[in-house]
């Protein structure tokens, strides 16, 4: 599907990066990770002022959106300049909130939405398992079910103001967190949100927005994986065009175009299934938008990896910050064999029907 962005929407982009390379973003990302967060929450609120979170927010609760388009291009500049904070996380409570609201249940979108367009709410969203939950991931089942696996943890619980939990058919505002554990992105800051809370609403509404929810969030980690990506393989195309041996850039050695060559061309290969799934909204567009943007991104943080060597592996050197980033979401809100089961579902079925619910009018 042929993809051309307007006038409009190509400035929308560079503003954000304009915005974003002023920020210093290795710095804000090592103050998230070490449990400071003002320098992102300020970053946030900028963002917020670009009309980042406004995307998902409908116009009847102070929004601009739903535009999934314009979210995938402000996704794809977070990613690559790797933005902290629970961005997807507040996009797919927005999303849920609004669709909640389609369906008759307006009172927490009149109550929070306002707050989430504007980035006076950081918001998270956690689909916990229906029992006790115990140890899990980040991952997505491989099962085949219209949703990712839960998972007992919200992603910046710590640091948001609203932790959204939807267990079942109830949708909750969680009382508080539990510990802080580790992430293998130091900036992917997982806490346990803590059991009961204030329900906000249950029934088949909260079912079907989860669903609405989860729709948003594959798309929104699929166009920030594709930043990460692009990040990963400027900065290691860079070092491999100063990096000396046997009196010649490292970049001239055939094994290395060829790896850098296969990057790209993975990268180049995801960019059209994820503004193709914005356009179409289809559950196996999103699926295969997911599956091909997490899979070309930490193909580009094994290969920066490789590249650079010894150090790459060093805390200090800013590469890290996006190395860290590659895998988790590769595996967030859905994995790659999770996305698989999701195409080949539609396929195998001989339609073209979305596999979640229609997208919104």
């Amino acid at each position: 599907m042929p993809f051309l962005p307007t006038a409009e929407q190509r400035d929308f982009g560079r503003s954000l990066d304009a915005l974003l390379t002023a920020a210093d973003t290795p710095a804000v990302i090592r103050a998230w990770a070490a449990g400071d967060p003002a320098p992102g929450l300020a970053l946030w609120t900028r963002l917020a002022a670009s009309g980042v979170f406004a995307l998902a927010v409908p116009e009847a609760y102070e929004g601009v959106g739903p535009l999934p388009v314009e979210l995938a291009l402000a996704c794809v500049e977070l990613g690559r300049h790797g933005v902290p904070g629970p961005l997807v996380e507040t996009v797919a409570a927005a999303a849920l909130l609004a669709e909640m609201a389609r369906r008759g249940e307006d009172g927490p979108a009149k109550r929070l939405l306002p707050g989430l367009a504007s980035g006076e709410t950081v918001a998270t969203l956690a689909m916990v398992p229906r029992g006790d939950g115990g140890e899990g991931d980040e991952g997505g089942s491989d099962d085949g079910r219209a949703l990712p696996r839960p998972s007992p943890y919200a992603l910046d619980a710590d640091t948001a103001a609203v932790t959204l939990v939807v267990r079942g058919d109830e949708l909750r505002l969680a009382a508080g967190h539990g510990p802080v554990r580790v992430s293998a992105d130091p900036a992917r800051r997982l806490a346990p949100p803590l059991p009961g809370g204030e329900l906000l609403a249950a029934g088949p509404a909260v079912t079907a927005a989860a669903r609405r929810a989860a729709e948003w969030a594959l798309l929104a980690t699929a166009a920030q994986s594709l930043g990460v990506g692009l990040t990963l393989l400027d900065r290691t195309v860079a070092y491999a065009r100063q990096r000396t041996q046997f009196g010649a850039a490292i970049g001239s050695f055939q094994a290395v175009k060829h790896r850098l060559a296969d990057t790209l061309i993975g990268l180049e290969f995801a960019r059209p299934l994820v503004f193709g799934a914005a356009l179409t909204f289809a559950g196996a567009d999103l699926a295969a938008a997911k599956a091909a943007a997490g899979e070309a991104a930490y193909a580009a943080a094994r290969s920066a990896l490789q590249i650079h060597g010894a150090v790459g592996y060093t805390e200090e050197l800013d590469l890290s910050l996006w190395l860290r980033k590659a895998r988790p979401l590769r595996d967030a809100w859905g994995s790659p064999a999770w996305c698989r089961a999701r195409v080949l579902a539609t396929t195998r079925a001989g339609t073209a029907l979305p596999l979640l619910p229609p997208t919104i009018d």
